[in-house]
């Protein structure tokens, strides 16, 4: 049998939103897809930190993470790519000039700005993080700030033209819709994870699926050949995939593995 290489967002796909609980069925589809010879990865944009030790502990050969910007695999590092220290900084300018909210998250580590109180989402995700023991206490002005990726929350008081403008020169903007954004280094994405780690292993592209529910996986899911949108996924997935399974709650990773053959 030729080996498949099958990768996995997490949140809306292997956890629910929100509640961030793993199905049964989801846990044992996973540990038998391994079982029968075959690669499991998880592919999201969370960074390499804030995959937490309830996935981890589902048992996958390695991780994609940081929308690409991160790859392990059995625990060596394969690849990481992180924005400089000079650019970072630079970063942490224009969103204050342009009045955007953000998020930074590196590979240990997350970034609050603490000169402006938390409101809205992301007090909701300090509150969140803190809760879940992580330290919520580095700024955006930490002397020694760097990070792969950010989110960005755009409202009435931004300047979203500069600041799209500004970022797009040398980062990808991924819309997630109602003024959410996800921004990424050029070059890096979910789908250029599942290529490196086509060439490190020889697997060819028929034989890599991809399973997601946002507009984050759009990368991967129109890369791969056997792409598939959770039954829950943001509906403007589902032109883009070959096959759209069933809800999380539904036991839809279990559904798509059995659908092709690989379970």
């Amino acid at each position: 049998m030729d080996k498949k290489m099958i990768f996995f967002d997490i949140d809306g796909t292997i956890v629910t939103e929100g509640t961030h609980i793993c199905p049964e069925s989801t846990i044992n589809a996973i540990k038998k897809v391994r079982e029968n010879g075959n690669l499991a990865f998880i592919n999201t944009g969370r960074t390499y930190f804030n995959v937490t030790e309830d996935i981890r502990s589902i048992g996958f050969d390695g991780y994609i993470c940081g929308c690409g910007t991160y790859i392990n695999h059995e625990d060596k590092v394969l690849l990481h790519r992180s924005i400089t220290h000079e650019d970072c900084v630079d970063i942490v300018k224009k969103l204050r000039q342009y009045k955007v909210q953000a998020l930074f998250e590196g590979l240990n580590d997350i970034f609050f700005d603490h000169t402006e109180p938390s409101t809205g989402y992301i007090a909701v995700l300090k509150d969140e993080f803190g809760a879940r023991g992580f330290d919520v206490s580095r700024s955006w002005d930490d002397p020694n700030i760097a990070f792969d990726k950010f989110v960005v929350w755009i409202d009435e008081n931004s300047d979203y033209k500069s600041f799209y403008s500004y970022i797009t020169k040398g980062y990808d903007y991924i819309d997630r819709g109602k003024g959410f954004g996800e921004i990424v280094p050029k070059g890096y994405s979910k789908a250029t994870g599942i290529q490196y780690l086509q060439k490190h292993f020889n697997i060819p592209l028929n034989n890599c699926y991809a399973i997601g529910d946002s507009t984050n996986d759009l990368p991967m899911l129109k890369y791969v050949g056997n792409s598939i949108a959770m039954g829950n996924s943001t509906p403007v997935l589902f032109d883009s995939v070959s096959f759209v399974t069933k809800d999380i709650e539904e036991d839809g990773i279990e559904y798509a593995l059995k659908h092709y053959g690989i379970i």
